[in-house]
């Protein structure tokens, strides 16, 4: 038994050893083979050359014209508010806002045309006086009457009397018109801090007004989006000049997005050293359609937050590609005929989050790849996949 424990084992391996001999010896020999070469699958979309225009985007506050402080040139009590000074309400240019009581100024202005009055005659009287030393002095006296003779002193003296009561009675006049306070311009009442029965001086502030003909909103532009729009930075001497950029502004007001039209007048005078934006400012004529018959629109209510849009430059032949067609900032892959990868240096003017625009390196109809690669060599074999048509139809703000 153990002669069978010990031989048996070894008879097995030696077994195992002379047939992997055979095996090796008489079995089929094969040869290596390098695996075949995949080029790699690539999406690409057709290039397409056409006239851009540029838009840029902003957002900004709505803000009136004109908007003043109301307040009093004389000093009175106040016995009569229109309905209209209170918050929010609507007047028109001239309306009366406001009345004084007038019957301190109407006694003064007695007083005043009773002193002219006086001061005429006076003047009349010396005229005449004058006149009667002269006559004498032709009849008795010989040479040249003195400047005393002729009463000139006391005719300067006269005349001064009569301008100035003359102005008094102007300056009351003015003061008892200014009793009855009105509109400046057709506008909207912000607040109200008087009411009927208040004493108020001259000076004081009667209420906050703001004109509805027009509005404005004050908009940031980075100075880097300044070659994209056709702003007036330069000085125009002629004020009657075509206004600039068109704006197209939206907001939300009542639950609902709402849309208005409008076009950068004027800009301020200096860039921002802080954020190196450039203020630009967009006006929008009757903000509140008081002018139309009906209402087409919602009003554009001071304070109101809206995004703006503001029609730029437009390019000629230009391609729109997506963003992440470019390499390196202004290289692309365009992938030829032959379905080879060419890097090529391009011309970028703009390039956004989403799209890019090419000013320059591109033929119209070429393929440009927009995958990305890990390793990429020029003339390298690809395959191509065309992409999506929507990948040159879709908006980006700013482009």
């Amino acid at each position: 038994m153990k002669f069978i424990r010990f031989v048996l084992p070894i008879m097995v391996i030696a077994a195992g050893l002379a047939g992997s001999a055979l095996l090796v010896k008489f079995g089929r020999k094969t040869q290596p083979v390098d695996p075949p070469s995949v080029a790699p699958l690539v999406e690409t979309v057709s290039v397409e050359l056409q006239d851009h225009q540029f838009r840029v985007r902003a957002q900004g506050n709505v803000a009136a014209a004109a908007e003043i402080d109301l307040t009093a040139e004389v000093s009175g009590r106040v016995e009569w508010v229109s309905s209209s000074l209170a918050a929010g309400g609507f007047f028109d240019e001239g309306a009366e806002l406001i009345r004084l009581e007038r019957r301190d100024f109407e006694l003064a202005l007695v007083s005043a045309r009773s002193q002219l009055t006086q001061f005429r005659a006076a003047l009349t009287r010396e005229e005449a006086e004058a006149a009667v030393a002269l006559e004498e002095w032709r009849q008795l006296g010989q040479g040249q009457a003195s400047p005393l003779l002729r009463r000139e002193p006391q005719l300067a003296q006269a005349r001064a009397a009569v301008e100035a009561a003359e102005a008094m009675v102007e300056k009351t006049e003015r003061d008892l018109a200014r009793c009855v306070i009105r509109a400046p311009f057709a506008g909207r009442v912000e607040r109200k801090v008087v009411d009927v029965g208040q004493f108020v001086s001259r000076g004081a502030r009667l209420g906050r007004l703001y004109a509805v003909d027009r509005a404005e909103v004050r908009l940031p532009i980075p100075e880097s989006d300044l070659a994209f729009l056709d702003l007036p930075l330069a000085f125009a001497a002629d004020e009657s000049r075509e206004s600039g950029p068109a704006v197209r502004l939206s907001g939300d007001l009542a639950g609902r997005r709402h849309e208005w039209h409008g076009s950068i007048v004027r800009t301020e005078g200096r860039i921002d050293s802080r954020n190196r934006m450039i203020y630009a400012v967009v006006q929008v004529d009757d903000p509140y359609q008081r002018r139309a018959q009906v209402a087409e629109r919602a009003p554009l209510a001071v304070g109101l937050f809206v995004d703006c849009e503001i029609e730029g430059r437009t390019t000629r032949n230009a391609a729109r590609l997506p963003r992440r067609a470019l390499r390196n900032r202004d290289e692309v892959w365009v992938v030829d005929a032959e379905d080879r990868l060419r890097i090529r240096q391009v011309e970028v003017l703009r390039a956004g989050r989403e799209y890019a625009v090419v000013g320059s390196g591109l033929r119209s109809g070429e393929r440009v790849c927009v995958s990305s690669l890990d390793a990429v060599v020029d003339g390298m074999t690809v395959r191509s996949a065309e992409g999506e048509g929507t990948e040159q139809t879709g908006k980006e703000p700013g482009q």
